[in-house]
């Protein structure tokens, strides 16, 4: 299959950047079977992040498996946070790592003295711990911050969480990429998609040093709302945005 030929099956699928997506699934492969392969599956709607095997995130190439949340370039907010309201050597935590994108990059901007992910879904943490090899970092499985070690209590600097907050009856309104491919619990925020940023802000109050940040991404719609509930929890939150990233996150600081 020549270029054009597949940047004209690409863009009749739907793909908005057929032409860069043909430029990286011709570069994935030289055998053209694979190549005929790979652009089925992509004109089927499968993620081309799962095709790839990787996603861009910050300048870094994330390992991406199928099932996996697929990086959002959107998310660079939280990094971009966590830089200018974190001290040096910070103890951080990554809560719902997901691949470990967000994670991966905190270590390369931040240099903590102690860093940490976790997540609830075990596909997630297998892919996180692939990506965070040889960097000094631990991944946990399990809920929230229930598998870290109870000596960090209190003792955290920054905790950043990508948690789910797309309300549940929205999910299925969302592209076929992500509600057909992508793991549910990354996804689903419950009724009104701030079940689990409810529960971060609360345990987080009690995981924060004095001083320390809690750093989550949300939809414009529900920072009220967050907010209220992060203030209800002790911590004092403000509204971030970024109009090029399409981002809208909340910070709260735990009093101290």
């Amino acid at each position: 299959m020549d270029r054009s030929a597949l940047v004209g099956r690409l863009r009749g699928a739907g793909c908005v950047y057929a032409e860069d997506e043909a430029e990286l699934l011709i570069t994935a492969t030289d055998d053209p079977l694979r190549l005929a392969e790979l652009t089925d599956r992509r004109v089927a709607g499968e993620p081309l992040e799962y095709l790839l095997g990787w996603a861009e995130f910050c300048g870094l190439r994330i390992a991406v498996d199928a099932g996996v949340f697929v990086p959002r370039g959107r998310t660079a907010l939280l990094v971009e946070l966590a830089a200018e309201l974190t001290g040096p050597a910070p103890a951080v935590v990554d809560l719902c790592c997901g691949s470990g994108a967000t994670t991966v990059a905190l270590a390369r901007r931040l240099a903590p003295r102690w860093l940490a992910a976790a997540d609830i879904d075990p596909a997630a943490v297998a892919c996180a711990r692939r990506n965070l090899a040889g960097l000094a970092a631990e991944v946990y499985e399990g809920d929230l911050f229930a598998p870290l070690p109870g000596h960090w209590r209190g003792r955290l600097d920054l905790v950043v969480a990508n948690a789910p907050y797309v309300p549940t009856d929205a999910v299925a309104l969302m592209p076929s990429e992500a509600r057909l491919h992508e793991a549910t619990v990354a996804l689903d925020g419950g009724p009104d998609g701030l079940a689990v940023l409810r529960r971060v802000g609360v345990e987080a109050a009690a995981w924060l040093a004095p001083g320390g940040h809690l750093i989550v991404e949300a939809g414009e719609t529900q920072v009220v709302d967050l907010c209220r509930s992060f203030e209800a929890a002790g911590l004092i939150p403000t509204v971030r945005a970024d109009e090029n990233l399409d981002a809208t996150a909340v910070t709260a600081r735990r009093p101290g």
